[in-house]
């Protein structure tokens, strides 16, 4: 029996986070530091509550309201909440429709707990591990 691909075997591990009450401009600097698309956002004790991404931030950019209140703008103004969570043992199939379905590119990854981000399994995570799977 062949055993399936789980999403603890593709995510991206020691996830990058940032605090809800952070400012929106940490977090882009985090984003262009690390040459990522998106953070989990995490409350005051590491639970993970939301996902702000650059997508997020170029709708800021496009809304002259928020733009105009950028400076004092923090994360949780900004991010998608709730997260969209999954467990490292879950199937990628499973990962996989549940993107599309909610049409995101990231799904975060808790651990036992429910609430502590271990990990985030992106479209990218996902393509390289079919391109593994297609090769074996």
């Amino acid at each position: 029996m062949t055993r399936s691909l789980t999403v603890g075997a593709l995510m991206s591990t020691d996830p990058i986070v940032v605090p809800a009450d952070a400012p929106l401009t940490q977090a882009a600097e985090l984003l262009e530091r690390h040459h990522i698309h998106g953070l989990p956002v995490v409350d005051a004790f590491g639970g993970v509550v939301g996902v702000v991404s650059q997508t997020d931030m170029l709708r800021a950019r496009t809304t002259d309201d928020l733009w105009s209140r950028w400076p004092g703008l923090k994360v949780r103004h900004l991010m998608s909440s709730p997260a969209l969570t999954i467990s490292a043992d879950a199937d990628v199939a499973e990962a996989a429709n549940r993107m599309e379905l909610e049409r995101v590119h990231r799904l975060v990854v808790v651990g036992p707990d429910g609430r502590s981000p271990v990990g985030v399994l992106s479209t990218t995570d996902l393509v390289h591990g079919m391109l593994e799977e297609a090769r074996a």
